[in-house]
């Protein structure tokens, strides 16, 4: 059912789980709670079987069971959001799915007595869905992910052409990534970076932030490489690298 791992809403996260949000280079489906756990094992395999919430009716939200919790789930596209979660209250008021129902049909009485034309369905969940607030944060954690991706991957090309004095590439999503630093030694260190393929310019940015030894605001387009000219729809940047810190990349274990 899902290939994106579940998440909850923020909504979710702060009233109903009762936790902060963590900074946005910890994604919230990877925060240790159990119900999140669950509901990330219960929708991680698009064959298992889901357990509908029949008493909800102008959305398909499935529950999720662990321990003493409770929550619904409901998939947009390919990715599972914990949108309500809570305590088991067996027989009482309280219980959860109960509640979710009570709550979900004043909702449905509020929304018809504000738009028109009202609902048709006993039920309104829409104030539950992740909104603007939750796609913010899932387009930061992606960057924050891409971010943690990248920087190994730079790192072992400036340290394999510091190694060598030679270009050192990669593919990185369909475009080609490549880094070629030229030492003199106990003088300047001269590094340049090459793209050739359709990036944003804000990874690009990333991508030449993460070079060690280099001032930011001292990167120029270049037009070409150490050894060779530019290439058709290459990219060239280039800048001067602190030895010192070129030293201390080289005496990182990879």
């Amino acid at each position: 059912m899902a290939a994106e791992s579940a998440r909850p809403t923020l909504r979710c996260l702060r009233e109903d789980l009762g936790l902060a949000l963590p900074p946005v280079n910890r994604p919230l489906d990877e925060i240790d709670h159990p119900l999140i756990r669950k509901a990330a094992e219960r929708f991680a395999d698009p064959d298992t079987p889901q357990e509908r919430i029949r008493a909800i009716d102008d959305q398909v939200l499935f529950k999720v069971k662990v321990q003493r919790w409770r929550g619904a789930v409901w998939v947009e596209a390919d990715l599972p959001w914990l949108v309500a979660g809570g305590q088991r209250e067996d027989g009482s008021p309280d219980d959860f799915y109960a509640a979710l129902e009570s709550s979900a049909t004043a909702a449905r009485a509020r929304y018809n007595d504000e738009h028109a034309p009202p609902l048709t369905t006993s039920t309104y969940t829409g104030h539950l869905l992740p909104g603007r607030e939750d796609d913010l944060r899932f387009r930061a954690e992606d960057a924050a992910r891409a971010e943690r991706r990248l920087r190994p991957i730079v790192h072992d090309l400036v340290r394999a052409s510091l190694l060598d004095g030679h270009e050192h590439a990669v593919m990185l999503d369909g475009a080609a990534l490549g880094i070629h630093v030229q030492a003199d030694s106990g003088h300047e260190t001269y590094v340049a970076i090459r793209i050739i393929g359709s990036v944003p310019k804000r990874l690009a940015a990333t991508i030449v932030s993460m070079v060690p030894g280099c001032e930011p605001g001292a990167w120029m387009s270049d037009y070409a490489m150490p050894e060779r000219p530019m290439a058709p729809e290459e990219q060239i940047w280039s800048n001067l690298m602190d030895p010192t810190e070129a030293a201390k990349l080289l005496d990182t274990d990879p």
